[in-house]
């Protein structure tokens, strides 16, 4: 299938006491290029999540939200530092039986002094915490991915549209190309009856001119390779995957032979059929820029 490098996916699930959520969301660029933004605690998973989004994607500037929110307080410890709290009591002590004052002092009173209390946080086990990052990520990806897969059939539909009006168009210019080399030799004959009036007309020098101006004229060669671009144009998108930039490069071979074919009519109605090619060309091209 065909994938649009702009989309949006979102994962969220509860794993191991932490609250996950993943958003990924991705605009146009020429490479892959990957920001990951997360809680600083969290950073060790980043090149895991990282190696995640390079499997799925190939193009795109992507952005990674990544948000953890704790159920509990059961990853802390709280202890008693008892050097601190002795060393406090003691301090207190002292200034009660030196001036004489009244003792208050309680547990309430120790506890309110910095570090007496120790918070510590569990040890955790990285790998698995990493593990449930990553598996929120893939969650993540397969929404983004449903998003762009959604999107990219859009776009395989409106060139594929397109590719069959320049078709239709180019199978015009054939037609009517033989048609231009009549009607100059007509006009040529016409002049020079005009010129010569009661002379005789050497029809072989107007044979010869014709040959001329046909050979100036002829788009054949450059309607089959346009012909064979819309097929190429066809496989891709039935072929699906990455192909953006094989796309993009296609979309110039195709702008090379209508120019070329521009540049050899002389003739209104085929020149304005020429112009109507390059309007869809450049109509493809810029969704082929939406391509991965």
């Amino acid at each position: 299938m065909i994938k649009s490098m702009t989309g949006y996916g979102r994962g969220e699930a509860t794993l191991s006491g932490r609250t996950i959520t993943v958003e990924i969301r991705s605009v146009n660029n020429r490479y892959l290029d990957c920001a990951i933004k997360m809680p600083r605690i969290y950073v060790f998973a980043e090149d895991a999540i990282k190696s995640r989004v390079q499997k799925s994607i190939s193009r795109g500037k992507v952005d990674v939200f990544v948000t953890i929110g704790q159920a509990g307080a059961g990853d802390v410890t709280i202890s008693v530092n008892k050097s601190m709290a002795d060393g406090y009591y003691a301090a207190l002590c002292e200034l009660r039986d030196t001036y004489g004052l009244r003792d208050d002092i309680s547990v309430s009173t120790l506890t309110r002094f910095q570090d007496v209390l120790l918070v510590e946080k569990t040890q955790e086990d990285l790998e698995a915490v990493a593990a449930d990052l990553c598996a929120v990520t893939d969650l993540a990806l397969a929404d983004f991915d449903a998003m762009r897969t959604r999107e990219g059939a859009r776009l395989a539909e409106d060139i594929r549209s397109r590719g069959e009006t320049i078709g239709a168009l180019t199978a015009y210019v054939e037609e009517r190309s033989p048609g231009i080399v009549a009607d100059y030799r007509a006009r040529l004959a016409a002049k020079m009856a005009e010129v010569l009036q009661n002379s005789q007309i050497d029809e072989s020098r107007i044979l010869t001119e014709a040959a001329i101006f046909a050979d100036k004229v002829a788009v054949d060669e450059e309607t089959v390779r346009l012909r064979s671009h819309l097929s190429q144009l066809t496989h891709m998108l039935d072929q699906g995957g990455a192909v953006g930039r094989k796309l993009d490069f296609l979309i110039q071979e195709f702008n090379r032979e209508a120019n070329t074919i521009g540049s050899k009519c002389n003739d209104i109605e085929t020149s304005r059929r020429v112009v109507d090619i390059k309007a869809e060309i450049e109509k493809i091209r810029e969704q082929v820029q939406n391509i991965e």
